[in-house]
């Protein structure tokens, strides 16, 4: 029963997960006119703790009470109110010393909103010595309908005080305060004790401006340079994760890389109480962990695209084509080969191309022997080489080109594969492909050459590392020449900030064309940069002059001497069009984008929500990995454990039940908010029936029973929830924050509810509603008196020496752990002895 209670539970907190993560957008205007939009959530995040969150985490025992008054002729039961108590203490005991002891080695939490937690704290602890007064105090034995329905009314009243401590209302207004963005997707966050921003930002909403001041709506005030800054924080934090990400697994592809950030930053993100709720529920259960789930579905889409690509490129028809495209030679390399493929359809027929040469700037007898052919390639030949005969002379000229041309593409005989395509594809066994046009460039070697940058300016992205530079070698390639260089700034500095310096000398050797310069750029993780500086060359040298060559003496002996000195001095080494070379480093584009969606905070009420019951069906009968460990494959699959198929075993009889509750998208939520309390409703019902059975079966009172069992099947999701908070959230709100605002909760609603209906309807019969102040008054006065100790141990932790409520050294955590299980231990034993008389109690 225990385990349906806990998923129809989970189905409930998802619900509000879904409801409260609803959100609405502002218009920031900022000085100059400009209008940004941004997004902030409807509920503010401590009022749905104290009340949605609270609910959904408390139901069971909020409903116990209700349920047993109404099903008791409207009587007072000891079941209902000794379960909220005994919940409380096991809350506040067992859960906060757990958590206590779990936190990683040399951690530590703190509770981020401190000013909230004394409140809720404060109205935990007066919510018992408030139950210990109208028992035994104002009015012994007997609950007055004022007395019940003051209880009530402190709910929205410790709802309304937490609200103005978050807010800083009233009197926190006489505080300096301002405002800034979080860091995940804008969510609007105030900050006290500082001077406000001197920038003046207004803000839209609902068609409202709001000034940065805060006099007017100060709750949805935002200082833009704040924001900027925090902002900027955020994409640095993204960048680092990836370049981390990157340098642990180099073997990755970048979408994966990706999906393991994403699941770095999903796990950091802050969540709610009800999403470390679902989680800790879906774990325990055998469905999964969320987190992990949602990374390995993002994997399995991005791998199955990959193979939709890969199978849209294969289809049955041969590609002819050169590959490479371009070509270059010297013009004493006798010949060029030039390489053709054949991609894709039937390998095993037998294909047939022709080629020819054509003029460009290079002429066909003067620069390289006119050819024309057919490459023929057989079954299971992919490649075939075509040759150029190059004709050299020792005249200067510029560097040329000429082209080869692919034609007439035929099937000289069909495989055996290609029979069963010939009815509807004849015509496409085979075909030209791109470039089916070669280009080759002939470099004269007759000159020393001249030099240049391949552009005058080029982009490089911050995160190339090192950035390479071609350094051209053109018309002519003879002799040995050294070519100076150096970087010198321009915006972007060198000496290591944004580039390191460097200068040296390029030594072409003979016949060699180009050289390559190597620059470190630095990579100082900036989101948005536009920086440059320039690389120089120095005048060329010519080092040693090669011996001419000698083909055809006869042509050489008769050269005249005047020719040769021209053409000596025509070979002299010059610079070419671009000698300084404009280098602007900006942020990559495709780095940019993965920081934008990275930075883009996942709305977390997708991934515990369900949009049809198909799905619901679906995941009611799939077994997932459970395991919840943070290990470095965390964004892969892995396969369920035993454990995971037993606890499967055990509740999909549950699950499959609970599929029929509406889907999370339905009216936003509140479908299922609606069926899931209900059905709550009717199992803690039952629950109450078969624990008092329980206790008559093995001689416990329903009070002992109350404390002991029930309060303690009640908690166990709630004991994971906090397990999974307290290890994943950088503060301790979400796993002990939340715990003494939920037991206020209980008493308010729990008690106040069903006390007040009772005492309503016992005042219409003319009686009064009693209630023996007995059992409950003594365990309510010894959980107060431990909850003091409790709380001052929590706040005494917040010393430099230990560093925060949760985690530190190891031997003040065993030792607050170790006192805190026997505050509860102490609890139950004393409450067990006045039950059955052997202390006396009130």
């Amino acid at each position: 029963m225990f385990l349906g209670v806990s998923i129809i539970a989970d189905r409930f907190m998802s619900s509000i997960e879904v409801i409260t993560s609803q959100e609405r957008q502002i218009t920031i205007k900022k000085p100059n006119g400009e209008k940004i939009t941004t997004t902030v959530r409807i509920w503010n995040e401590t009022v749905s703790n104290l009340t949605l969150m609270a609910l959904g985490s408390s139901a069971p025992e909020i409903l116990l009470s209700v349920v047993e008054v109404c099903g008791h002729n409207f009587d007072a039961g000891e079941l209902g109110p000794n379960t909220i108590v005994g919940s409380a203490a096991f809350n506040m005991f067992v859960i906060i010393g757990y958590c206590v002891s779990i936190i990683p080695k040399g951690e530590t939490r703190k509770v981020k909103h401190l000013r909230v937690f004394f409140v809720t704290a404060a109205w935990s602890i007066f919510a018992y010595t408030w139950l210990y007064l109208i028992l035994a105090v104002i009015s012994p034995g007997i609950v007055e309908i004022w007395e019940a329905l003051l209880t009530l009314f402190f709910f929205p009243l410790c709802v309304g005080l937490a609200y103005i401590a978050d807010r800083r209302l009233l009197f926190y207004k006489y505080m300096y305060k301002r405002y800034r963005a979080g860091k995940q997707k804008r969510v609007i966050i105030e900050t006290e004790g500082e001077p406000q921003l001197p920038s003046k930002v207004d803000i839209e909403m609902d068609g409202r401006m709001l000034n940065s001041n805060g006099e007017d709506f100060v709750d949805e005030a935002v200082g833009f340079d704040e924001k900027e800054l925090d902002e900027e924080e955020t994409r640095r934090e993204m960048a680092r994760i990836l370049k981390e990400l990157k340098q642990k697994h180099p073997e990755k592809e970048m979408e994966q890389l990706i999906e393991l950030a994403n699941y770095q930053v999903l796990t950091q993100q802050q969540k709610s109480r009800a999403f470390y709720r679902c989680q800790a529920t879906r774990i325990m259960t055998g469905a999964g962990n969320v987190l992990k789930k949602h990374a390995a579905d993002q994997a399995k889409r991005a791998v199955q695209h990959d193979f939709c690509s890969e199978v849209s490129e294969n289809n049955f028809s041969s590609k002819i084509f050169f590959d490479p495209g371009t070509y270059q030679c010297l013009e004493n390399c006798v010949s060029v080969a030039l390489n053709v493929v054949r991609r894709g359809g039937d390998l095993t027929s037998t294909v047939s191309v022709d080629y020819r040469t054509e003029d460009g700037t290079a002429n066909a007898g003067s620069d390289f022997q006119f050819t024309q052919g057919t490459v023929v390639f057989r079954p299971g030949e992919t490649e075939k080489e075509i040759r150029i005969d190059i004709i050299d002379d020792d005249i200067f000229e510029e560097d040329e080109h000429f082209l080869v041309h692919l034609s007439n593409v035929k099937v000289v005989s069909k495989g055996v594969g290609s029979e069963r395509h010939e009815a509807n594809h004849a015509e496409a066994l085979a075909g030209l492909g791109l470039p089916c046009t070669a280009t080759v460039t002939i470099f004269d070697d007759d000159h020393a050459g001249i030099f240049t940058f391949e552009d005058p300016v080029v982009t490089v992205s911050e995160s190339v590392g090192v950035m390479e530079v071609k350094v051209s070698r053109t018309s002519g390639a003879r002799g040995v020449v050294a070519v100076p260089f150096k970087t010198t700034e321009g915006t972007a500095k060198g000496g290591g900030e944004d580039f390191e310096d460097t200068h040296g000398v390029l030594e072409f050797q003979n016949d060699e064309i180009i050289k390559t310069i190597q620059i470190n750029i630095i990579d100082d993780e900036e989101y948005e940069k536009n920086k440059n500086f320039f690389l120089e060359m120095g005048e060329p040298q010519l080092l040693e002059m090669s011996e001419r060559k000698e083909e055809g003496g006869e042509e050489v002996l008769t050269k005249k001497e005047e020719e040769e000195r021209r053409i000596a001095e025509m070979g002299r080494p010059m610079l070419g069009e671009h000698v300084k070379l404009e280098v602007i480093i900006e942020e990559s584009y495709e780095f940019k984008n993965t920081v934008d969606k990275l930075i883009k905070k996942t709305n977390l009420a997708l991934l515990i929500g369900t949009n049809s019951w198909r799905e619901q069906f679906a995941e009611a009968i799939t077994v997932n990995a459970g395991d919840d460990d943070d290990d470095e494959e965390c964004g892969e699959e892995k396969l369920p454990s035993c454990f995971d198929y037993v606890m499967h075993f055990l509740t999909v009889f549950w699950k499959l039940l609970f599929a029929l509750v509406p889907p999370t998208d339905y009216w936003n939520g509140w479908a299922c908010f609606v069926v899931s309390i209900s059905v709550i409703g009717l199992l803690t019902a039952l629950i109450g029936d078969l624990a008092s059975h329980f206790g008559c079966t093995i001689g416990l009172k329903d009070s002992v029973t109350a404390v002991v069992f029930v309060a303690l099947g009640t908690s166990v999701p709630d004991t994971f929830a906090s397990k999974v908070a307290a290890i994943q959230d950088q503060y301790a709100d979400a796993s002990i924050g939340n715990v003494t605002g939920s037991n206020a909760v209980n008493v308010f609603l729990g008690i106040g509810v069903a006390w007040s209906i009772a005492a309503i309807f016992h005042h219409t019969q003319g009686q009064k509603f009693k209630v023996d102040p007995g059992t409950l008054a003594f365990s309510v006065t010894l959980f107060t008196i431990f909850a003091f100790i409790c709380v001052a141990v929590l706040m005494y932790r917040r010393r430099p020496e230990i560093g925060g409520e949760l985690g530190g050294p190891r031997i003040p955590k065993i030792l607050t752990t170790c006192l805190f299980f026997s505050l509860w231990l102490m609890y139950i034993l004393f409450s067990s002895l006045e039950a059955y008389c052997h202390i006396k109690g009130f």
